[in-house]
């Protein structure tokens, strides 16, 4: 099958590399000339494991290419995906300039039926705003406008594009569910199911999926805090409820809150549809204001340990939103950042594979340096900021030799609260006892 992919970021790029190595011909289609040209030169330009041997085998062999030019991207296509960025306004309401704007373009220049694929997360009733942009100018027997609101995790976005638990469809359209339905057989060969529905329902199941995730961290994060008050040990609590099988184990971690790319954006877009509609999400509003709180926990444990932080020096490890990607936005160690250094602290940060997406922000506001234990040399307390592997297990001689004072702050819990005490750090973690040394 020949496909276009209009967009190369996390979700263009995963999805077009998936489907060509699945056999089909892929076209991804991006305005950014550099970028492409930095494709076509073999380089991915984000970084996420497994998606580098499989661009790789693609490009080479001919299934996977790149373009700048609309016409020539769709041209032959059967199916073209619309993975464009939907970047909150002010207002939290999700733009859909560039989606719309691509589907206006198209239907200048569409001649053969296609079917368009909404892949990015759009609110409820786009699929049908799309349908009336390429309506404006196109016979509405050439096209038909699905929504595939898509599901990866960055770090393991490969694997779960490969191997989807399910595939949601939203379509009106027979002929698009045979064409969609063909399109997804190679990945549900195991079983998992291809859920077909209706384009609204279709587009809030990605809402409603992220938003109830997002609940769910926010409400441990809330009996975290609370367990530092009344002297529990969030892990324990975690383990205790997670053995239910009815509420399960997975995003029961407390922390420093939720970031990236989706949640926070997903929640704010579906918290402004429920006031579109006259109705009061109270639940969302409250998981807003929680995350808001929390994703500074850290910054306000270090500035009321210390009377002062003018003149000391902080050290970070990790910078990206999660492990396993380099995608800074939303995430939590820049609001600890920010606020540091508004209190005058010095900061020395390290993170595995996000350093330079921090350097086009702060520049030389901060150093960044080659490795972690290079962040910490005289550091009068260390900040955790994201549970990257290589910080899970670190020489605690070393670091009480390099550090000017033994004090950790770790907003992601890796240590042990008993092997703190013996080493002797001042620890302190989200949900748990200060350790004191």
């Amino acid at each position: 099958m020949k496909i276009s992919v209009i967009g190369t970021g996390y979700v263009g790029l995963v999805s077009g590399t998936c489907f060509a190595d699945t056999g089909n011909e892929v076209v991804c289609v991006d305005i950014d000339e550099n970028k492409v040209n930095r494709m076509r030169n073999g380089e991915v330009p984000i970084f996420e494991p497994g998606l580098e041997l499989l661009f790789e085998r693609n490009t080479k062999q001919g299934r996977l290419s790149f373009t700048t030019s609309l016409e020539e991207g769709i041209k032959d296509a059967e199916v073209i995906f619309l993975a464009l960025p939907t970047p909150p306004g002010e207002d939290g309401s999700a733009d859909l300039k560039y989606i719309l704007g691509v589907a206006e373009d198209l239907s200048k220049i569409i001649t053969d039926y296609k079917v368009i694929v909404d892949k990015s997360t759009v609110p409820v009733g786009t699929a049908e705003k799309v349908h009336a942009a390429l309506a404006s100018n196109l016979d509405e027997s050439l096209f038909d406008v699905v929504s595939n609101p898509e599901f990866l995790r960055e770090g393991v976005a490969v694997d779960d594009f490969l191997k989807p638990d399910r595939v949601v469809i939203g379509t009106s359209s027979e002929r698009a569910k045979k064409v969609m339905d063909r399109l997804y057989a190679p990945f549900l060969r195991t079983g998992n199911p291809i859920y077909f529905m209706d384009e609204r329902s279709a587009e809030m199941t990605k809402y409603a999926a992220n938003s109830y995730l997002a609940t769910r961290i926010s409400f441990m994060n809330e009996i975290a805090n609370l367990c530092e008050e009344v002297g529990a040990d969030v892990n324990a609590v975690r383990r205790g409820m997670g053995s239910d099988t009815r509420i399960g184990k997975r995003f029961l971690f407390p922390g420093v809150g939720f970031g990236g790319s989706c949640f926070p954006k997903d929640v704010l877009a579906l918290s402004k549809t429920a006031k579109d509609h006259d109705y009061e999400f109270k639940i969302l509003n409250s998981v807003l204001d929680v995350n808001a709180v929390q994703r500074e926990r850290i910054a306000d444990k270090i500035i009321n340990h210390f009377e002062s932080l003018e003149g000391k020096t902080i050290g970070i490890w990790g910078l990206a939103f999660k492990p396993n990607t380099d995608d800074i936005r939303e995430a939590p160690a820049l609001y600890t950042i920010d606020k540091l250094l508004a209190k005058r602290a010095k900061i020395k940060a390290f993170d595995p594979e996000a350093m330079d997406n921090i350097r086009e922000i702060y520049g030389d506001k901060l150093e960044l340096v080659n490795d972690q234990y290079e962040a910490i040399i005289d550091a009068d307390a260390l900040a955790i900021m994201t549970e990257w592997s290589v910080f899970r297990t670190p020489s605690f001689k070393t670091m009480k030799k390099v550090m000017k004072r033994p004090i950790i702050f770790d907003g992601r819990n890796l240590y042990d609260l008993d092997a703190m005490n013996e080493e002797g750090f001042h620890y302190e973690s989200i949900g748990r006892a200060k350790i004191t040394s």
